[in-house]
Order: C-alpha cells, then structure tokens, then sequence
C-alpha cells in the first residue's frame, strides 16, 4: 500500500510517500534543481519530524525530482536585502533541518542524481548513507561564491575524511565527479541504475534487525549532538560575517555575469 501526503506543511515543495516500513521524501522544485528556499527548508523539516513520530516508518529515502538532488540554496535568498535577522532565521531553520535529518531515529539514504551542491551536498552528508548515480557531480562549492559551508558542512564533511582534508575540499570547492567522491569517502556507493542500487539497500536493510541498526544510530547521534550544534552556531555567525565582505558581493556577481570572479581577500 502507497501513501502520499503533506503533513499540514503548506507546501508542494516537499512530496513524500510511505510504502511498507519505507519513506521517500523527494524535493520538489526540478524547475529550480531543488534549490533549498526557506519553504523548503521548514516544509522538509516539519516531514522529517512527523516521520520520526511514526512507529510504522523505519527507512527514509531523501531524492530530489527532476534532474537534479539540490543546487544547494537558492540564489535568491542569497541576494536578499531584508533585515539581517531575516538571515539568522533562514540559518535557523536550516539548522532545525539538519539536526532533525541526521538525529531521526531511522535509518536514512540519500538519492543523488545530477547536482548535489553546497547546502543540498551537507543535506546528503546528514543521511547515513549515500548513493549516487555515476553522473552526478557533487561540490561543497560555497567558496566559489566567498562563503563558508553551512547545514553542519563543516562537521560532516570531518566526521568522513578528517579535518585535514575536509579543510582541504573544502577550500578548493571543485565539483566531483561520484567515483571522486568515492575515492575520497565523500559518499558509500556509485550506482549506474540509481533506483535499482537503492531499492537493492533497501532491500537488504529490510532482512536486517532495522531496531538495532537504528539504536546504534541513537547512540552515535546522542554522543555527537552537542559538537553538531556547536558546529551549526559557529556556521551561522561565521556565516553572517561572510556576506557582508567584498568578496562575497564580487563572487555574488561573478555567477550572475556567468564569469571567473576576481577575489581580493576582503
């Protein structure tokens, strides 16, 4: 039996359905490559939060529609003039988002098909495991635009491959490719049929004791709880100093003018 349903979130941008002990929750503006804009942000927490209250869900599937998983934040917040406070909240929700997604107690897989960029790339690392078809491209690419990661980024991003290297790829943003971020410990798994490879997990998590597996998860997310919000607060404050530099506003208009932006370090 399928389900399908927005649980009162007041927004089409969060699709998800229930088969069996299975839930996907796709994001739903392919119009945008699912870039992240704060109706998403709350929409996809106020699902993740109704689905930990369901005893009969105990797998979650995180996708994208269309031909990307998430570009990562809408631009056009990024552009915003409004209050800074308008900002902080945005930060907020998103680290509301975040916590949710990574301390759920269920066992979680992320989707990624095309582009897996910037916030869209930390929603992907929240998840306990990572599939991604061959053609994706993945990129903690905020530097490109003079920002730092944000949706527990940088936390994730040590907690796979340790803080050097995390330093490291983040500082230089490129985009991967699967088989790099493979390579790198980025992502579990490369699939050339995305929805074979992940209905296969499934399927093998579903014969296993699935209460234990998610009671090793507790354990791990209750121990690191307090670092990740430590990590989602420095974020934000670091993250509000970040747009109001010069090198932001010039990456800002780098991307808009479809050119190589010219940073000066201020």
């Amino acid at each position: 039996m399928t389900t399908d349903f927005n649980i009162d979130c007041k927004t089409e941008t969060v699709k998800v359905s229930v088969v069996g002990r299975v839930a996907t929750v796709e994001l739903n503006r392919p119009e945008s490559m699912n870039a992240l804009d704060l109706e998403m942000i709350r929409g996809l927490a106020w699902n993740l939060k109704e689905l930990c209250n369901s005893d009969d869900v105990e797998i979650v599937v995180l996708k994208g529609a269309g031909r990307a998983f998430s570009a990562g934040g809408d631009i056009k917040t990024m552009l915003s003039e409004g209050d800074e406070s308008d900002f902080l909240s945005i930060m907020d929700s998103i680290s509301e988002l975040v916590v949710t997604l990574y301390s759920m107690p269920k066992v979680t897989i992320s989707a990624i098909t095309g582009a897996a960029a910037g916030l869209g790339f930390s929603l992907a690392l929240a998840t306990d495991y990572i599939i991604a078809d061959s053609a994706s491209k993945l990129a903690m690419n905020f530097i490109g635009i003079g920002l730092i990661p944000d949706g527990g980024g940088h936390f994730f991003m040590k907690s796979r491959v340790g803080e050097t290297k995390a330093k490291h790829l983040i500082w230089e943003g490129k985009p991967m490719k699967a088989d790099e971020a493979l390579a790198h410990g980025l992502i579990d798994e490369v699939a050339n049929d995305i929805h074979a490879s992940v209905q296969a997990k499934v399927e093998e998590w579903e014969k296993k004791p699935l209460q234990a597996m998610i009671k090793t998860k507790k354990i791990f997310a209750e121990e690191n709880r307090l670092s990740l919000l430590k990590f989602l607060e420095l974020e934000k404050i670091a993250q509000t100093k970040m747009r109001q530099t010069e090198d932001h506003k010039e990456g800002i208009q780098a991307f808009l003018e479809k050119r190589q932006p010219n940073f000066i370090g201020k």
